[in-house]
């Protein structure tokens, strides 16, 4: 088991979340800020960059620099950051926090399982990716269709393939990463974007909304 590269995707882990949450709060307390985020070209922009540092990071993670791996990485932290404003907005921040936890206590005893299993998970890889596809294309499908019981059962499946992937990608980070600082990045990217999905179905299944 490699524990100093998971040691050193900890590292990145927590600075990506520290840079998302500093972002959104900072840019909450800004009507102004808000306001030009939240117009429809700026969102699709955000969106779109997003789309590009997630496939640009996946795809050429192997052939690019550290330098520009950080820089991918950090840039998508923000960009998520900037979207994320809007939960402060909506949500109580006691409600904020207490969610936060319920993710960070989920996310490192399955974190812990996927260290400490003996399985063959990679079977499971491809059960996730499946299941996440169809979730995909279900939720487009609802926003036509606009049905609160599918989209409260597609909130819960999201929530269970996510922590589904804590325990794959802490896994697949053990036994088949190098050390290696770009694949550390890399690693901090996928249970970065893991922890995030949780947290948001939490927050849309249990968060406490501003009156």
């Amino acid at each position: 088991m490699n524990n100093n590269v998971l040691s050193k995707v900890y590292n990145w882990f927590g600075i990506g979340l520290f840079i998302t949450f500093l972002t959104a709060y900072i840019v909450s307390t800004s009507e102004k800020l808000i306001s030009i985020i939240f117009s429809t070209n700026i969102t699709i922009l955000i969106v779109v960059l997003e789309l590009i540092c997630a496939l640009v990071l996946s795809i050429r993670i192997n052939k690019m620099s550290t330098s520009t791996a950080k820089v991918l990485y950090i840039g998508y932290t923000v960009l998520t950051g900037l979207t994320f404003s809007s939960i402060f907005i909506l949500y109580e921040i006691t409600s904020i926090m207490w969610i936060f936890l319920v993710t960070s206590i989920i996310f490192f005893v399955l974190a812990f399982l996927g260290k400490t299993t003996k399985m063959n998970l990679s079977s499971i890889g491809t059960f996730l990716f499946v299941g996440l596809i169809a979730v995909i294309i279900l939720s487009i499908i609802n926003i036509f269709i606009a049905n609160n019981t599918l989209d409260l059962t597609l909130c819960i499946i999201s929530l269970l393939l996510f922590m589904g992937y804590v325990f794959y990608d802490i896994n697949k980070i053990l036994n088949y990463y190098e050390d290696d600082d770009k694949l550390a990045i890399f690693g901090a990217f996928q249970i970065y974007l893991d922890f995030i999905n949780i947290f948001i179905e939490l927050l849309r299944l249990f968060g406490k909304q501003k009156d």
